[in-house]
Formats: C-alpha cells, sequence, structure tokens
C-alpha cells in the first residue's frame, strides 16, 4: 500500500529537516558509525556541494519530511536518496527514483557501498547496472558504480 505523500521541489526551509533526516536514516543502517558527529560535516556539504548544483525533491507525508533524493542533471549523477527508516518498502523510494530518472531521462550513476545490499538490489530492480568499481570521494571506501540507461 502506497503511503500519503506528495513529492516537491527542496526550498531552503527545509534544510534542517533534511539534515536531520539524513542523520537519522543513516545512523539507522550504520549503527556503529557516529552520524551525530558528522552533521557539520553534512550541512556544509549540503549547503555548499548539492543545493547549487543539483535538483533537490522532497517527499512529505503529513506535513513531515519523509525523502529527499538529490540528482545533477549536467552530470547524471544522483548522489543521494535517503528515506525515512519507517517508510522503507512502502514505494517512497520508488518514486523518488523515479523523479531522478525524470529529471535526467538520459541516465544515471551512482555510487553504492558494496556492504549494502539492500539498496544495490533496489537499484537493480529499477534498472540500473553494475558499472565497475569506484571509492566513494569522502569516505574513500570501495564502492560499486550503477547506472541506469533509459
Amino acid at each position: 500500500m502506497m503511503p500519503d505523500f506528495t513529492l516537491r521541489p527542496y526550498t531552503a526551509a527545509d534544510e534542517n529537516a533534511a539534515i536531520e533526516l539524513w542523520r537519522r536514516t543513516w545512523a539507522q543502517h550504520y549503527p556503529h558509525i557516529d552520524f551525530d558527529a558528522r552533521v557539520g560535516w553534512w550541512r556544509a556539504r549540503w549547503r555548499g556541494e548539492l543545493v547549487p548544483a543539483c535538483d533537490i525533491i522532497v517527499a512529505e507525508n503529513y506535513g513531515a519530511l519523509a525523502g529527499f533524493v538529490t540528482v545533477d542533471p549536467k552530470t547524471q549523477y544522483l548522489d543521494q536518496i535517503v528515506v525515512a527508516p519507517e517508510h522503507w518498502g512502502s514505494g517512497l523510494a520508488r518514486a523518488l527514483l523515479d523523479e531522478a530518472k525524470r529529471r535526467s531521462p538520459s541516465g544515471l550513476y551512482l555510487l553504492v557501498n558494496k556492504d549494502n545490499a539492500r539498496a544495490i538490489a533496489f537499484y537493480a530492480k529499477h534498472g540500473f547496472t553494475y558499472d565497475g568499481e569506484d571509492k566513494n570521494p569522502v569516505s574513500g571506501i570501495a564502492v560499486n558504480r550503477m547506472r541506469w540507461r533509459p
């Protein structure tokens, strides 16, 4: 059953909620990492790198931020797709991914942590294929590069 959510463009008023959603979601997936300590770094990256370059679409569920996707249509890079844990498996991630594809119709690529089997399976299910090894440009962790071509 699809939750009641709406997609809309990001506004500056969404910043705190988006950053908290990022922190909470990543902390749920990687509980051994202190994401509280990374919020300042993430806020600087959000403001300095993602907001200026990316189309950011947020999903709201009854007025609360439930997810977002960041995609740079110029480079075709999907940097983030974040869905609140309580909405995992709900169809919200697919809706955000479909919106990213709509905004970058000639293709998309992304980097995904090799240990994130759930995300790898999700992207494969939605038409992404393995496109080689890479390294996360921030953490240096080995990742899979995945690509979607229409």
